[in-house]
């Protein structure tokens, strides 16, 4: 199939190098038009996924009407801040209806929207139904290595979530399906903002029985919220759930705990910020996700207290005695199974 990749990140590049691997025809958008010639000559792709070899028969641009001539599918690989404009210059842009995989992870700021949500809003009508949503525990480094992964695709119909299925499946990469799409999308935004929770108990040398109860206790919210938006539990318990949080949570790789570790060692956040080329999602969106709880009345203690820290600079020592001081109560609602 012809694919067109939009965003040239680190994601988004791997994903490409996927999709070629599998035999479909891929291009990729880049913003950075410096950029895009730059990975285009040398074939790799040193500002966000260094050290891979790019295949010769993918094509990078800066120009995005050349990278969705064609395209029977459009993967949605840019910043979740970024989606809504990405979608309403598509939307002009596009004389056919390719499918859509969206696979930015996060709640829009002023909407409050997952990113299904924006891509919905901002495109034409006609391209409401064919959207779908890919997550799951999948770091670009080694996706674009070949290394085993596995991940879900979630679409509301479940003949997209097929089609899109087959697409990305590879003798290394296993797509199951679904047809939750908002429990995939709340599990991978939620868990960014855990996994910067984990990274400052770590920071602070609390140890892994730290980090196993702010997993646990992180997914308790992830389910909280996710089911008052009318995501069935059972989702959160399969690879765009708790295998995304495991993954965000303890990995070196993870760009949301390393933030967190930093964090919780003392360091600032605009420190932080300049040393890295890409944010960590979390830090965006633990003001997106805990307005959204608010709004619904979820309780949500460890996202609550990350915000604190991030945007009101409360020391991070603070930041866990607060929530080790919170009342004691039962593990499960009473009645629940």
């Amino acid at each position: 199939m012809r694919v067109a990749v939009i965003g040239g990140g680190g994601w988004g590049t791997a994903l490409a190098c996927l999709l070629d691997s599998a035999g479909h025809q891929a291009r990729v958008w880049v913003r950075r038009e410096v950029l895009a010639r730059k990975i285009e000559k040398t074939r790799e792709n040193t500002d966000y996924l260094p050290g891979v070899r790019l295949p010769e028969t993918l094509h990078f641009t800066p120009e995005l009407s050349e990278a969705v001539s064609g395209a029977e599918v459009l993967v949605i690989a840019v910043p979740s801040h970024a989606v809504r404009s990405i979608a309403s210059t598509l939307g002009a842009l596009l004389t056919t209806t390719p499918l859509l995989v969206s696979t930015s992870k996060g709640i829009e700021q002023d909407s409050l929207q997952t990113m299904s949500g924006a891509l919905t809003e901002a495109l034409p009508p006609r391209f409401a139904h064919k959207i779908a949503v890919l997550s799951g525990p999948s770091f670009a480094a080694e996706v674009a290595r070949g290394l085993p992964t596995a991940v879900t695709v979630a679409a509301r119909d479940q003949a997209i979530a097929r089609r899109i299925q087959t697409l990305f499946s590879a003798p290394t990469f296993r797509v199951y399906t679904t047809t939750d799409v908002i429990g995939a999308e709340i599990g991978g935004a939620v868990k960014n903002v855990i996994a910067l929770a984990a990274g400052v108990s770590d920071g602070l040398g609390y140890g892994y029985n730290a980090r196993a109860a702010l997993i646990t206790r992180g997914m308790a919210e992830v389910v909280r919220l996710a089911t008052r938006l009318g995501a069935h539990p059972q989702t959160l318990s399969g690879l765009s759930g708790i295998g995304d949080l495991i993954l965000t949570c303890t990995s070196d790789l993870s760009r949301n705990r390393t933030v967190g570790i930093r964090l919780g060692r003392g360091e600032s956040l605009e420190a932080i910020q300049r040393t890295m080329a890409t944010i960590a999602e979390g830090i965006r969106n633990c003001r997106s996700i805990l307005d959204l709880a608010r709004r619904l009345a979820v309780d949500m203690p460890i996202v609550e207290q990350i915000y604190a820290l991030v945007y009101s600079g409360k020391p991070p020592t603070q930041v866990v005695a607060d929530l080790l001081a919170r009342q004691t109560k039962a593990e499960f609602p009473p009645g629940a199974n």
